[in-house]
């Protein structure tokens, strides 16, 4: 079953899904892991491939969940999307980068947030 925070985790990144989903994006991996770390999501609409960092907190008492995504992540997500897109053999004509917070089943979506 996991834990509080994992359960909390699943939840938003399923509130994530659904919401690409109902932007016509289809959603290529979710949670996929290699030795470097993890990508949530990774979704795609026509050319465009989005690589997803999803972060969920059940308030927001330790700050925005955004916050959390700091340069270094940055960098690591930009390093696994490379790892990802080298592992998939998927071309796009476009990346991009977003965040999307989830605060108590809130979700807030941060385009090309990097």
């Amino acid at each position: 079953m996991g834990t509080g925070r994992q359960r909390l985790g699943a939840v938003g990144e399923t509130l994530a899904v659904r919401h690409y989903e109902r932007h016509g994006f289809e959603v290529l991996a979710r949670n996929w892991r290699c030795r470097s770390g993890e990508l949530d999501l990774v979704v795609r609409r026509e050319s465009l491939i989005v690589f997803v960092e999803v972060k969920s907190r059940s308030s927001l008492a330790f700050g925005h969940p955004a916050e959390s995504v700091t340069t270094a992540k940055q960098q690591r997500l930009r390093r696994l999307a490379q790892q990802w897109l080298q592992h998939s053999g998927c071309r796009a004509a476009e990346l991009r980068f977003d965040v999307v917070a989830v605060t108590g089943g809130r979700l807030e979506v941060f385009v090309a947030a990097f």
